[in-house]
């Protein structure tokens, strides 16, 4: 199956290419790019050390850190992106909530549940009060409204001020395949929490609460505890958000469990009936009462930009992209409350200054790069959805673009990922760099993860921008898929959204070195072409890209 599928990728990837899109020859600088190792080492170091607090967007950890960015820039050789200016201000909402315990009434007994232990809850609205009094609870099983795929889980039911249960992740995700009504093993971005909340208000629920299990959700309890408390931010909208739920939260899977025995069904098998088509939403003849103080802070956070100005084709763009923030303060883990983000994602934003070095020593190509280190991704992708929606350069004139989400720190792979593969002729591009490796594109080996949706090029994918998120597989030259399996396990179990994401000076940067040649090559490529890759006509981005095409091109 591997290798039948690793077959269609490379094949489909060549075939794709647009009429009169050739690959032009590069010279062998643009083969391996001199990517400077130093430059990793030192901004990660410095951007994950405690002096930086966790890089939180509207801190003194986002002074530090935008004015650390800038100089790096600077001394890259690139120029200020914005008008003059090496930053776009992203006008945000902080929300610091403090829940009581979520109160159950109604079933065979009272149920009590304890923020952080039981469940964590948060809002969209901008008050300085939440409160949900006797709001009825309802299981929509996974929370999905989609007439393309004749599924709607909210069919007849009116959930104006009730509280509905959620399940996490797609119906499907169980299956080893990837042709499932949604996509099998592989996430949509129906699975997603964002989408699940954004559904719930859309059909006036006066709360959503997501249930957590550990392999659907892609991470622990730990990761939502540290995620979820805290400031909350968001992207400070006309009207205070009050279209969005009331309160919006998680709870375990044991306290789910609970409040399904106290309404008299089991979980287990209402679970397993919202899989299939046809499912109808249970009411849970419960009431859910909360209530949370929300501390409200408005205050603009900085992406920065910066450029390297083309030398042809000055109005057309090539775009790399990483987010420079974190966590900041979070949950403590044997009293240290930092979260440094060292690969999450210290290591993309220096990747983004090495790049942007490497592509300045090289000199400027036809086409305009734009170096885009973006804020708050941990909030929701909130500082490139806002760039997105607010582009310095514009969309409809930016060829493509590369984004990079935690590098690999463990040592060369033979092999690399495209996340979210099948969606972009940008793979052909990728294809072609991978192969003058000598290494070999295999698909994600967690697709259930939705790892597309989950960072930055989602929100210029969504707006037709095609972009390509590959990183390192997991065959590792030293100790195979074994060995790479562990070291992701590892990470997702024991520092992603923890304190103990921090720096090691022990850390192999040859597999980091290896992905940035090839995000070095592909943007090279593309910079000094003629040529505009689009996404795939099965791709859900063709209508848009279409269009913004379309309309320049009337110009």
């Amino acid at each position: 199956m591997r290798s039948s599928i690793l077959t269609f990728l490379l094949c489909s990837a060549v075939v794709a290419m647009p009429v009169g899109a050739q690959a032009p020859a590069l010279p062998s600088a643009a083969r391996a790019a001199p990517i400077n190792v130093n430059t990793l080492k030192t901004m990660t170091r410095t951007l994950s050390s405690d002096a930086f607090e966790g890089r939180a967007p509207t801190t003194p950890g986002e002074t530090k850190t935008v004015a650390y960015l800038i100089a790096q820039m600077k001394r890259a050789g690139l120029k200020p992106g914005n008008n003059g200016s090496w930053t776009q201000d992203v006008p945000l909402v902080e929300t610091i909530s403090s829940p009581g315990a979520l109160e159950i009434s109604g079933g065979s007994a009272p149920l009590s549940f304890a923020y952080k232990t039981d469940f964590v809850a948060s809002t969209y609205q901008v008050v300085p009060r939440s409160e949900l009094k006797d709001s009825e609870l309802v299981f929509v099983g996974y929370g999905i409204n989609a007439p393309e795929k004749g599924w709607n889980d909210y069919a007849g039911l009116d959930v104006k001020g009730k509280t509905v249960v959620i399940l996490i992740n797609d119906p499907d995700y169980e299956m080893q395949g990837l042709d499932g009504p949604f996509n099998g093993r592989a996430m949509t971005y129906y699975g997603r929490w964002t989408y699940k909340y954004e559904e719930a208000a859309r059909q006036g629920a006066a709360a959503a609460i997501i249930v957590h299990d550990t392999f659907p959700a892609a991470y622990p309890w730990g990761v939502v505890v540290s995620s979820w408390t805290g400031p909350q931010l968001g992207i400070e909208l006309p009207g205070g958000r009050m279209d969005q739920s009331k309160a919006i939260g998680w709870v375990t899977l044991d306290a789910a469990k609970k409040i399904f025995a106290s309404a008299g069904q089991d979980f287990t098998a209402l679970s397993a009936a919202a899989k299939r088509p046809g499912f109808k939403a249970v009411p849970l003849d419960l009431k859910a009462n909360l209530a949370f103080d929300n501390s409200i802070r408005k205050q603009a956070s900085k992406n920065v930009i910066g450029i390297l100005p083309g030398k042809a084709q000055k109005d057309e763009y090539v775009l790399y992209s990483a987010h420079w923030d974190h966590l900041g303060r979070c949950e403590p883990i044997d009293g240290d409350d930092i979260c440094n983000g060292a690969l999450d994602n210290a290591t993309g934003t220096a990747g983004l200054v090495a790049l942007g070095q490497a592509q300045t020593r090289a000199g400027a190509a036809d086409r305009t790069m734009i170096f885009l280190a973006v804020t708050a991704e941990e909030s929701g992708l909130l500082g490139s959805e806002y760039y997105a929606a607010n582009p310095v350069y514009p969309l409809a004139q930016t060829a493509g673009g590369i984004n990079m989400d935690g590098l690999n720190v463990v040592g060369p792979t033979r092999d690399v990922t495209i996340v979210g593969s099948g969606k972009s002729e940008l793979e052909a591009y990728l294809a072609r760099a991978v192969k003058d490796q000598g290494r070999i594109i295999v698909p994600e080996a967690s697709p259930e993860k939705g790892s597309f949706y989950r960072s930055d090029h989602f929100s210029l994918a969504k707006l037709g921008v095609p972009m390509v998120y590959a990183k390192s597989g997991e065959d590792q030259v030293n100790g195979g898929v074994t060995a790479g399996h562990a070291a992701a396990e590892d990470y997702t179990n024991n520092r992603y959204h923890k304190p103990q994401d921090e720096y090691d000076p022990n850390w192999t940067w040859t597999g980091a070195v290896q992905d940035l040649q090839i995000y070095y090559r592909i943007g090279r490529e593309l910079a000094n072409s003629k040529n505009w890759p689009n996404w795939y006509a099965s791709a859900e981005f063709r209508a848009i890209r279409d269009r913004s095409r379309a309309s320049e091109a009337e110009k």
